[in-house]
C-alpha cells in the first residue's frame, strides 16, 4: 500500500460517496417508486453498501476501499437494466445517477492514491 498523502482530499471524497448512497437510499421515497420492490431494494442495498464503505474509508483509509466504491457503483449504475427495472424511469435515472457518481469518485480517488502531486506539475 502506497503511503496516503492526500487525507483531507481522500476523506472529502468519502464524505460525498457517503451523501451519494445516501440519497440513492432515500430516492425510492423521494421520487416514489418504493412501490417497485426490485428497485426500491437495490436503491436502500447499494445505497446502505456505500455508506458502508465510505465509512470504513474514515476508520482507515485503504485501497481497496476505492475499488470496492469502484465496482458498486457501475454495478448501481447498470442495475436497471440487469434487474429488470430499467422502465421505472425515477429508478433508473437515481440508480444511474448516484451510481456514476460513485463509480467517478471512486476512480479519482484511486487516481490520487497512486499519483503524487509533485509528478503532474511537470
Amino acid at each position: 500500500m502506497k503511503s496516503l498523502k492526500h487525507w483531507s482530499e481522500l476523506t472529502a471524497i468519502n464524505i460525498i460517496t457517503a451523501l451519494g448512497g445516501a440519497f440513492l437510499g432515500a430516492s425510492p421515497w423521494l421520487f416514489g417508486f418504493s412501490g417497485e420492490q426490485t428497485a426500491m431494494w437495490s436503491a436502500s442495498l447499494i445505497g446502505v453498501l456505500a455508506i458502508m464503505i465510505a465509512l470504513a474509508g474514515f476508520i482507515e483509509l485503504r485501497e481497496w476501499e476505492g475499488w470496492a466504491s469502484l465496482a458498486l457503483g457501475l454495478w448501481a449504475a447498470v442495475s436497471p437494466w440487469a434487474l429488470g427495472f430499467s422502465g421505472v424511469t425515477d429508478a433508473m435515472a437515481c440508480h444511474l445517477g448516484a451510481g456514476l457518481a460513485i463509480a467517478a469518485l471512486a476512480a479519482l480517488e484511486l487516481w490520487m492514491i497512486h499519483n503524487k502531486p509533485e509528478n503532474l506539475a511537470r
